[in-house]
């Protein structure tokens, strides 16, 4: 962390970033996390939290952008077998419509 990266990153953990995951757990537990000062990007850097993005079009790493776009597909697979799942606590059109917007995302970080 050094070095000036003038790159904007995505988190390595592309599911669990981002201040809707915060907002989840504060209304679930009714506790507030706080940003992490310095986290490991998809492309293995670690850089300060500000230095990145969920937002497609505000990320400039190529390798974090090829990361977002793999981790994506795969949650829209993953979404998509949990909606067929015996039990699921969603349907099988709840969880189609929610992979195809992580697909759409999927989309935005490749282009």
């Amino acid at each position: 962390m050094a070095e000036t990266d003038p790159h904007i990153h995505v988190d390595r953990k592309v599911a669990e970033a981002g201040a809707a995951v915060r907002d989840v757990l504060a209304s679930t537990f009714g506790l507030v996390g706080d940003a992490p000062a310095v986290v490991t990007t998809g492309c293995g850097r670690q850089v300060p939290y500000a230095m990145t993005s969920p937002r497609p079009e505000s990320v400039t790493c190529l390798a974090c952008r090829e990361h977002a776009h793999r981790e994506h597909l795969r949650l829209a697979d993953q979404v998509e077998s949990l909606g067929r799942a015996p039990g699921a606590a969603f349907t099988a059109d709840q969880a189609a419509r929610v992979a195809e917007w992580y697909r759409d995302l999927a989309r935005r970080f490749s282009g």
